[in-house]
């Protein structure tokens, strides 16, 4: 069995790079974006109207926003107290930086839970045993070229804000085992908070905040490993208890390993995406970081990988061929295409707090596409309080439509903005810098977006119909040539255009949907035809709408008539198709086939 290992470094200067947010570098400068890192102090400097640091990289500083404050205490001892012990086991899990033999692993195999239960252990074994060198390459956590693009040292340092589990009490005793020299809590201590502590039901009497460590732990499960890796989150260790909390480092690297991966398989981005959020929250289960810490983990990832996947050279010489071989491995090894193979396995699920609701939100419960994209907005803002302008217009950051080139690659770069534009969150939560040359990384909801059933109209507008489904585009536009006006029992004629090319698809009669009959689609994207309107519609306004195998429609807007009485003789209920369309008879729609609800 083969594992990549990082060749020449010490397991020490792993470790002290990694805990304090320093990737070690993997090559000298190759491509555009090498040179072009975002500023992450810049990005992140919302943060200012919270928190003023010292500037001396001590943890110490003034408090600017009591209020926000002791809600991102009250969030993190909450968390850090109700998860569950699987939830511990995975935050421990997702704590791991590999080593420099390559007998561990990192978040890079975490986060590709997100791909399922069967895909998710086809790329651990592929990453594992060499297979998958130009995957590993890019998205491996230590070095990785995206997986490690940026560093977090700078904005720790320069943000120097304590660590949930840092005693306020200069006074206190360290647990054994301590690195009593470096963590020493006469110096490396939270009083700089205790203040905003004291009396609060989060906190003892001295400010201390009510975190539990969890203990380390052997893990012998061999998910990710096929050794026995030490589990240990480190309270103890110089790197952590003297590294400014604000942003997560390994938040950062959790997304940009997740990031990475959701858009070299973007049919599961919205899943990947989810446990990438998973694995920043897991650092607030731990203790060790408070939820603006995860939020402002995510803009870095999210900004990292939007200048990645903005460097043409680096996307097509790096990105797009790691795609590839991820793709051609995996159904190899499935068996099928990624369709099918997704089809077949259980998908990403999470359950981190026994089904207790977190305080202002819900019990963040995974266990389907929906639920992933509504877990993942949820922990975008964590129910902070609004502290900025609400009621902003969107602020979509430039070079953020490129992250969306794998999930809409037929779609223009205006397009996926507008997508954007209309899927992220209200202004106005922590973080979020609407209006400034930056934009707004914090509102950006990929999740929703990687989920989207996008409708692009004749002049080329991009309209989100919906998210927590197949991400998908829609551009068919049915018409009636002869009129919308139609008697009940009679024929319409009708026409349409921008449908997918060499389809059959259902011609469905609502508001009670009626199957009335199908229109084949040319390779031109067209089709015409005529259906029978039943004799027995109810007199007044509905619609027809074209949907395909799944049930999904493939049009822009449904085309609403008219039905008006029939004769006193009655008619027929069915009919034949005219030109390249055909019409069948007319019959409900078939169990199981989902039809989306659509007014008529």
């Amino acid at each position: 069995m083969r594992r990549s290992a990082l060749r020449g470094v010490t397991v020490a200067a792993v470790a002290t790079a990694l805990v304090v947010g320093s990737p070690l570098a993997a090559q000298a400068a190759t491509y555009p974006s090498d040179s072009t890192k975002p500023d992450l102090v810049s990005l992140l400097n919302g943060y200012d109207q919270y928190w003023t640091s010292s500037g001396k990289n001590d943890l110490h500083g003034t408090v600017n926003d009591p209020a926000t404050l002791a809600t991102n205490d009250q969030l993190t001892s909450w968390i850090n107290q109700h998860a569950t012990k699987a939830q511990q086991f995975r935050a421990l899990q997702d704590a791991e930086y590999n080593n420099a033999a390559g007998t561990a692993y990192d978040q890079s195999f975490t986060v590709s839970q997100g791909l399922g239960d069967v895909l998710s252990k086809l790329f651990v074994q592929g990453r594992n045993d060499g297979d998958l060198p130009l995957v590993n390459a890019l998205i491996n956590s230590s070095n990785g070229t995206s997986g490690a693009y940026v560093g977090t040292g700078d904005a720790k340092a320069h943000y120097s804000y304590p660590r949930p589990y840092l005693p306020s009490d200069p006074q206190a005793t360290l647990p054994a085992g301590d690195d009593t020299a470096s963590c020493n809590p006469a110096t490396v201590n939270a009083s700089s908070l205790a203040a905003n502590r004291t009396g609060k039901a989060w906190a003892d009497a001295k400010g201390n905040l009510t975190i539990t460590r969890v203990p380390a732990t052997t893990d012998t499960t061999h998910e990710f490993s096929p050794n026995d890796v030490v589990l240990d989150a480190g309270y103890g260790q110089k790197g952590i208890c003297t590294g400014g909390s604000y942003p997560s480092g390994h938040t950062t690297t959790a997304y940009q390993a997740g990031i990475t991966l959701a858009t070299l398989v973007p049919e599961l981005a919205p899943e990947i995406l989810a446990r990438a959020s998973e694995a920043g929250n897991d650092r607030i289960v731990l203790g060790v970081h408070y939820p603006l810490d995860i939020m402002g983990g995510r803009i870095d990832g999210e900004a990292a990988l939007a200048a990645r996947w903005s460097d043409t050279q680096y996307r097509t010489e790096v990105l797009e061929p790691a795609r590839a071989e991820l793709t051609k491995y995996l159904e190899a090894q499935c068996g099928g295409t990624l369709a099918e193979c997704i089809a077949a396995e259980k998908p990403y699920t999470d359950d981190p707090y026994g089904g207790q609701a977190m305080p202002g939100g819900t019990a963040q419960v995974v266990t389907d596409r929906a639920s992933a994209v509504q877990v993942y907005r949820e922990r975008m803002t964590y129910g902070f309080a609004k502290t900025g302008t609400a009621g902003l217009a969107p602020s979509v950051p430039t070079g953020a439509s490129n992250l969306l080139l794998s999930t809409f690659p037929t779609l223009t770069d205006a397009q996926r903005t507008q997508v954007l534009a209309q899927t992220e969150i209200a202004s106005g939560y922590p973080l979020d810098q609407s209006g400034t040359a930056n934009g707004s990384w914090e509102r950006l909801d990929l999740a929703a977006a990687t989920s989207a059933t996008v409708a692009v109209s004749a002049d080329g507008t991009a309209t989100v119909v919906s998210t927590g489904g197949q991400a998908r585009v829609v551009s068919g536009v049915l018409t009636a040539p002869e009129g919308t006006s139609v008697q009940a029992g009679k024929a319409i004629a009708l026409a349409g255009t921008g449908l997918p090319a060499g389809a059959t698809l259902q011609v469905v009669l609502r508001s009670d949907p009626v199957e009335v009959g199908t229109l084949t689609v040319g390779a031109d994207g067209t089709a015409t035809g005529s259906v029978t309107i039943p004799a027995d519609t109810t007199v007044g306004a509905h619609t027809l709408d074209l949907v395909d195998a799944s049930g999904d429609s493939v049009l822009v807007t449904p085309l609403a008539i008219d039905v008006t009485a029939a004769p006193s003789a009655g008619g027929s209920t069915g009919g034949t198709g005219t030109g390249t369309g055909s019409a069948g008879t007319t019959g409900t729609v078939p169990a199981g086939v989902h039809l989306p609800v659509v007014s008529g």
